[in-house]
């Protein structure tokens, strides 16, 4: 198959299980894309040849490669050191890690740049650090489409909350709430008491569940209010996956509301996620009164890697 000539630079989300890539033309704009199972651990030992294979995949021979993510971390290909909040999400362009290009196989005078974009790691007031690797490249994204200020969410395995201003991480919070939802729910008692994954989703118990995590209790005690529930037969058991849910996404928001990162004054945050996620996020919020303006992701990405690109130093 004839190679994509428009493809100048290609970004990659490598992610712990998943790839999605994006090939820009000059101008920014997605010509080419790919999405699969291939994340860092599956790629364990082998990442040059991984990356060989999706360039395959995309007919492309870039002249840069920017990677994203879990790529970057100690399970990933080479660990690109942290940045703290000084460096602002535009400088990321001045920080990137570059590693040993591979060569194509097709052309092995074909030796693009390739570079991991770093990670933030960012100390709250009583010096208690957090991190995040991946992220900052959305976030960097939303800023290039206007979005500098405010507090952005971005939920998933786990859901990180950021207060940008100008463009700088001012702050940093990190829940474990997807993470949790999948172990609490394939293993142990919940898992027991929830039954099959495949039951309908059940909006009035994962109401349930965001309004149970408003009552102020410790959230070990109303996990297992969700398991009570269900062998007391006030909730059948294929509402209780809605339930941990909606238990889980409203302790996260709690914490916003009761003081954590940006407590509710009726600004809407900004929501950077897919649009799963995003519907839940706003069906708890909705609950709450908090406003969540949703963010396309995928244009973020693709924002961040034309920048990137377009202001990087090179070697």
């Amino acid at each position: 198959m004839a190679i994509n000539a428009a493809i100048e630079v290609v970004g990659v989300d490598w992610g712990t299980t998943h790839r999605r890539a994006y090939g820009l033309n000059r101008d920014g704009q997605c010509v080419a894309e790919h999405a699969d199972g291939d994340g860092a651990l599956a790629c364990k030992g082998r990442f040059d040849q991984a990356l060989q294979s999706l360039l395959t995949t995309l007919n492309a021979r870039p002249r840069a490669v920017i990677l994203s993510g879990m790529v970057g971390s100690a399970l990933g290909w080479q660990v690109a050191p942290y940045v703290d909040g000084t460096v602002a999400l535009p400088a990321l362009a001045a920080h990137l890690d570059p590693v040993q290009s591979p060569v194509h196989p097709d052309a092995p005078a074909f030796t693009p740049s390739v570079a991991i974009v770093p990670g933030y790691c960012v100390r709250n007031a009583a010096g208690q650090p957090d991190v995040m690797r991946g992220e900052e490249t959305q976030l960097l994204g939303a800023h290039c489409l206007g979005y500098s200020d405010g507090w952005f969410v971005l939920p998933g395995t786990h859901s990180k909350w950021v207060e940008l201003r100008a463009g700088r991480v001012l702050q940093l919070r990190t829940y474990m709430t997807g993470e949790l939802f999948d172990v609490l729910g394939r293993h142990g008692t919940l898992a027991a008491a929830a039954g099959s994954a495949d039951a309908p989703w059940d909006d009035e118990a994962f109401s349930l569940g965001v309004q149970a995590a408003q009552s102020g209790g410790a959230l070990t005690h109303q996990l297992f209010g969700c398991r009570a529930r269900v062998v007391s037969g006030d909730m059948a058991a294929a509402g209780s996956r809605a339930f941990l849910s909606g238990l889980l996404i409203g302790t996260e928001l709690h914490d916003v509301l009761k003081g954590g990162p940006g407590a509710s004054d009726g600004e809407a945050f900004q929501l950077i996620g897919s649009p799963a996620l995003a519907t839940l996020y706003q069906a708890a919020a909705a609950i709450l009164a908090l406003r969540f303006e949703v963010l396309d992701a995928r244009a973020a990405f693709i924002a961040a890697t034309h920048f990137l690109y377009s202001h990087r130093i090179s070697a």
